[in-house]
């Protein structure tokens, strides 16, 4: 199944010069086929439009009802300087050009944000405990 027949078509074709990046529409054409992985589309563009791998993007893809199309968006960076500047960072970690920033859960950083408006003066760092008078 994996090797069955798939065809990229590109539409709304713009070259960017300011981001460094050609971007467009993609038509994904992949009968008897689930979808296509990102990753593979990738190759497969950057074989198309003469870039590497690393500088291409592709993203926002919906499956047609019915299967056999997908459509979704591309961006092919002139380099990947300008790949690392322009791209969101969530996209550069899920391609692996960026390390995933670790912190705690949102409902653990708002209970320390409450638990430090109890505190007065400098010391904030530690939460505060109620003072029982």
């Amino acid at each position: 199944m994996a090797d069955s027949q798939v065809t990229l078509r590109t539409r709304k074709f713009i070259r960017n010069p300011l981001l460094g990046r050609r971007q467009m529409v993609l038509d994904v054409l992949h009968p008897n086929r689930a979808n296509v992985s990102k990753d593979e589309l990738r190759t497969k563009l950057g074989e198309l439009y003469k870039a590497k791998k690393e500088d291409v993007s592709v993203f926002g893809f919906r499956t047609q009802f019915g299967g056999g199309k997908s459509t979704g968006f591309a961006l092919i960076y002139d380099s990947p300087e300008a790949m690392k500047k322009f791209e969101p960072h969530y996209r550069l970690v899920r391609y692996g050009m960026a390390s995933k920033i670790e912190k705690a859960s949102r409902q653990q950083r708002k209970q320390r944000k409450n638990r430090a408006k109890e505190m007065r003066g400098t010391a904030k760092t530690k939460g505060a405990k109620k003072e029982k008078k």
